[in-house]
This record gives C-alpha cells, structure tokens and sequence, in this order.
C-alpha cells in the first residue's frame, strides 16, 4: 500500500474504509539472523535499514510494550546538525541528510518542517564561540548563520532583549533544523521494515540473553527462547538493565527529561529557540501548541515522570526568555528516560560478547539522531565494521581515556552532558 494524494481522497469519499494496518502482528519464530531488542525509533530504524541497505530480512524488533511507546514519542520532537566535535559532527550531519529524505523514502508523512533553529547567545564569549562552532558545521559541509543582535529581533521580537542578567547578543541560525512528528518517524520505519519481511513483534519483553563459548546464541523473552546469530541492545535509558542480561556494567546513567506542552495557540513561533544560558527551548507544534524543555531532573531514575522542583526551574527559564509565555496554560507534561554517558556523546559499538551489538548514549541527541543511528548501528550489525560518521562512537573509549569527546566541556558528570 503506497500512500498518494489520490488515495487520501479516494478514500476520504468512501469514508476511510480502505486502509490496511501498516504493519503485521506476527507471532515470533523460533530463530533469526538478527534480534533488535527495542521498537523505538533507534531500534525500527536500525530493522528498515537492515533490510533496505543490506538485504538482511529474517530479522526481529522486539518490544515490551507497543512499538514508538518509549522516549521516540516522548521528546520535543527537534531536529539538527549543529555539533562541534570532530564525530559528532560528521554523525548528525549525515542523520539530518537522512531525514531531508526521510518522507520520500519512507513514502510516509513524518511532518518534517525545516523551520530553523536558533541558539541564542548571551555574552563575547558565547558569541565567540558560537563563530568556532558555526565555522566548524560550515567546513563540515552545513549551513550555520551568525546573527547579529537586531537580525535576531527581526526573527523573533518576543523574546525579552533587555534582561539585565542575560541580555541577548545575537545567535546562531541553523536553517536547515527543524522539527518532525515525533510519533510518525517510529511508524514510518515500522511500515518500512514491515514491508520489506521484518518481523516487529510487541508485548515481548526480552528477559534474558543466552551466551555460548564468549558468543551470543540468542534470547529469553516474555513470549518464549529465540534464537539468534546476532542481537543488538538498542533500548535507550534501559541499556543498563538489558546489557545486564549480558553481564556488561554499561557507563550508563538513566534520567528523566520532562517536556511541557501548552494550549493551542495562534501562530506565534515559526522556528525553534533555545535559551543559550537557561538550557531551554521551545517550539509551535502544528496543533498550536507550544512544546518546550529543559534540563534533566538531576537524579538518575527510570520513572517516566518528572519533579515539580524542574518543572518550576524550566517556567522560570521561560519566563526569562519570552516573558509572553507567562499568558499560557500549560495543558500536559511527560518524561521520557535518558541514558546519559559520562561524555555525552552516544555509543555504537560491537561488545565483548560476538555477536552483540550496542547502541546508547544518547543523551539529548536521541530523536535527531533517528535515522543516522539507524543506519550505522544497521551498517556495523551487517558488516561487523563501524560506519564511517559513527567511528568514534566507540565503547573501550571509556576504559582507555582515548578518543572521549566531551562536546559541552563538562566534564565526567553524566548529568551535566
């Protein structure tokens, strides 16, 4: 079933009866070439790219719950290639390609809106290095504008310029940045991978991984043993917990983000805005809702809930910022898990373990970060080989002290990244 324009109004003047389900519901089998274990948006990615760049088809995602229900749709949904670090910069300017031709590839509406994203900055310093970092995306092949402070008023005349603790000096314009549906990018790799023979089943908590001789054989699970030659571990603020299964202690450590949304609104934001000095930032979904965040709880927790102390902390950054914010309601909250490394930058990598793959560390690059894990974890599950933009994602980077890539300066603190 290919989605048109001349479908939707075909069905919309036979009143919506002939959609299909875009995915199956199939039992799991005894064995696989490969297990993913988690749907999420890393994990679907991961399975569709198996199939569509490696040929790789006797495959299965499994998950606990229902597919998308972790942090994919638990974020607020921004898009964007605005790293610094050799690494990470190569990475995510490979996943933004990835997701400028994600919706034709697909052939599913994921809402990609390249609004812009502007990170404002509130000193020489900030400025300065906003310059280094706007020249480091430019010679990697992106698009960064430095903004003066009046180009910035013209773009958003909201905000509060004149706020004596943290007037604002100008910013840096990625355009390319954006936002997406964050619920729409999990079922448009699940529709993929289903289509090309994956096996995506839910309700299949994975509770046990079976070792042989140094070499992974398979998997326990909720719904009975699976046997595999190759698992990956891609569970986002569980990673800790699974590869536990597997007798690994990861340098992971699991926190809560939580995101706001308001009222619908008016159009009133027609890009993204982060508060350079406050860790907040904000967007208009389509609905008119006003999406925003902040920083972590500050305590590692898996409870998919946040603390009144940081949903205070974040209205105040708000209030600094665009003291407008003030008029809204706020309609409903969320957290999702975050698997923080002590550098903040993810990991894609092979284990001790043969045959077991690991893809974490995320941080708060997990929802832009979709497609270009997906395709790299995919890439190093089917070639036993890292993909070239994810070379430094390495494990053993924290047992040897080379190659770390601490891209805020912040040191070994999971929480601080």
């Amino acid at each position: 079933m290919r989605f048109s324009g001349l479908r939707i109004l075909a069905e919309g003047l036979t009143g919506n009866r002939g959609w299909r389900p875009h995915w199956r519901d199939p039992a799991p089998k005894d064995a696989y070439d490969i297990v993913v274990i988690g749907g999420g948006g890393h994990g679907l990615a991961t399975a569709f790219y198996l199939a569509k760049e490696h040929g790789l088809t006797n495959v299965a995602v499994l998950e606990k719950g229902y597919l998308g229900g972790g942090n994919v749709g638990r974020n607020t949904t921004i898009v964007r290639a605005n790293y610094n670090l050799p690494g990470n910069s190569e990475f995510y300017s490979h996943s933004l390609k990835l997701w400028e031709g994600m919706e034709q590839e697909l052939n599913f509406n994921t809402m990609m809106s390249q609004r812009g994203v502007l990170n404002l900055c509130h000193s020489d310093g900030q400025r300065d290095y906003y310059a280094r970092r706007g020249n480091s995306m430019r010679n990697q092949g992106d698009d960064a504008e430095l903004l003066s402070r009046e180009q910035v008023r013209e773009m958003v005349p909201f905000l509060d310029y004149d706020n004596v603790r943290f007037p604002i000096y100008g910013g840096l314009l990625q355009r390319r940045g954006g936002t997406a549906r964050h619920d729409a990018v999990a079922w448009g790799y699940a529709r993929g991978a289903d289509q090309r023979g994956v096996d995506l089943i839910q309700n299949c908590e994975v509770t046990g991984i079976d070792i042989e001789n140094g070499r992974v054989t398979g998997v326990r699970t909720t719904r009975g043993a699976i046997k595999a030659k190759k698992v990956g571990i891609v569970v986002a603020g569980r990673s800790g917990q699974v590869a536990a299964l597997a007798g690994m202690r990861l340098p992971i450590e699991s926190h809560v983000l939580q995101a706001f949304v308001t009222e619908g609104l008016k159009p009133c934001i027609d890009n993204v805005v982060t508060f350079g000095m406050g860790h907040f930032y904000i967007s208009q979904s389509d609905k008119g809702g006003l999406v925003f965040g902040g920083d972590l709880d500050f305590y590692a927790s898996y409870a998919a809930r946040g603390n009144l102390p940081m949903a205070e902390h974040v209205m105040e950054a708000a209030m600094t910022l665009m003291p407008m914010i003030g008029k809204a309601r706020v309609l409903r909250s969320w957290g999702g898990i975050m698997d923080m490394s002590p550098d903040g930058s993810p990991i894609i990598d092979r284990t001790p373990v043969e045959g077991l793959y690991l893809n974490c560390g995320w941080c708060y690059g997990g929802f832009k970060a979709v497609p270009g894990s997906g395709y790299s974890f995919a890439h190093l599950i089917a070639t036993d080989r890292p993909h070239e933009p994810a070379a430094r994602f390495r494990l053993d980077r924290f047992t040897t002290g080379r190659g770390i890539m601490d891209e805020e300066g912040t040191g070994a603190q999971h929480n601080l990244h």
